[in-house]
């Protein structure tokens, strides 16, 4: 579901090897990320892995409140799945659920073509819910990006970029 009012493109092309693809409803491939004990401990805190039932439920709110992509990276000829984001005014989840894509700088440029989409919709600023203390990637990727530190929160800190 697109964001109140906006129409959501089905992609955006990040560069000839790199796109987000409009969230369809289908995300079994997903599963698999997580699985992944340390990747959910970054994104809930918790190191449990989703259940398929969770993994519905998480993308089925993110998709009620924003546009939700699928990252995809060209790969032999074809673009496939690596990862996921959601975007809207407050917040930006991203993960990179393909292991062999993490520390590419591959989350820089989803966060940058995010900010200006959020640039084209006429926002001044976009907002991060949270990103925990012990995320250090996260923080590191999102700063680079312009993004500060506005608010504490329990595990870690709310940020915000202006646009």
């Amino acid at each position: 579901m697109a964001i109140a009012g906006v129409p959501q493109p089905e992609w955006i092309q990040i560069n000839q090897a790199l796109r987000l693809r409009r969230f369809d409803g289908t995300a079994d491939f997903a599963f698999a990320w997580y699985q992944d004990e340390e990747l959910v401990y970054l994104v809930d805190g918790v190191k449990k892995p989703y259940s398929r039932e969770t993994l519905r439920g998480m993308y089925a709110y993110l998709d009620a409140h924003g546009e939700l992509y699928f990252i995809e990276a060209l790969e032999n000829g074809a673009f496939v799945p690596i990862g996921d984001v959601s975007f809207w005014r407050e917040d930006m989840p991203i993960v990179i659920g393909e292991p062999a894509y993490r520390g590419r700088g591959i989350g820089r440029q989803v966060i940058l073509a995010l900010m200006d989409r959020g640039r084209q919709l006429g926002y001044d600023r976009l907002g991060v819910r949270e990103i925990y203390d012990f995320n250090k990637a996260s923080i590191r990727c999102f700063t680079a990006c312009g993004f500060v530190p506005v608010e504490r929160t329990e595990k870690g800190w709310r940020y915000e970029a202006k646009l």
